[in-house]
């Protein structure tokens, strides 16, 4: 369903320790398209909000991202991991549904969000800096949830 499709060049690999944390041991689980999930929390005051998110590592999988998916559960997403920060443009290009993107910076935290982007949309969606990740969610969940710019982002990568 990601119809989210990066079109910098995205070479899919765990982003900086700053923000993953890795446990020592652990089996991933396996969503229905083969992406490991992981969870994934949003600190937004006082509230943590807890999603299980698809890691789209690499090129091919950020590529296909959430395409032809027709839902995607207000608990799930997507996580788009960079090797290194650097500035994201996505668009909507075979997305069947709408998303909020969330573009997060190397520290963890929420850069900007990109609320409701319009499915089948050929226009870019840019971060505003360059960031170590961006998250897809449903659409209207980062408002619905409270979620904002400079809210903390974390995952548990299991790779």
């Amino acid at each position: 369903m990601l119809a989210t499709l990066a079109l910098v060049a995205c070479n899919a690999s765990a982003p900086s320790d700053a923000v993953a944390q890795r446990p020592a041991a652990d089996t991933a689980a396996l969503s229905p398209a083969g992406l490991d999930l992981v969870p994934l929390t949003i600190r937004s005051g006082a509230k943590t909000h807890k999603f299980t998110v698809e890691m789209a590592r690499s090129s091919q999988e950020q590529a296909q991202g959430l395409m032809f998916r027709t839902e995607l559960a207000p608990d799930a997403g997507m996580l788009f991991p960079f090797p290194t920060p650097k500035p994201a443009s996505f668009w909507m290009k075979n997305t069947v549904i709408s998303l909020d993107l969330l573009f997060i910076r190397a520290d963890g935290t929420v850069e900007s969000i990109a609320a409701n982007a319009v499915p089948y949309s050929l226009d870019p969606i840019s971060s505003g800096e360059p960031v170590a990740a961006v998250l897809e969610i449903a659409a209207g969940r980062a408002a619905e949830l409270g979620i904002k710019p400079g809210d903390t982002v974390t995952w548990r990568d299991k790779r």
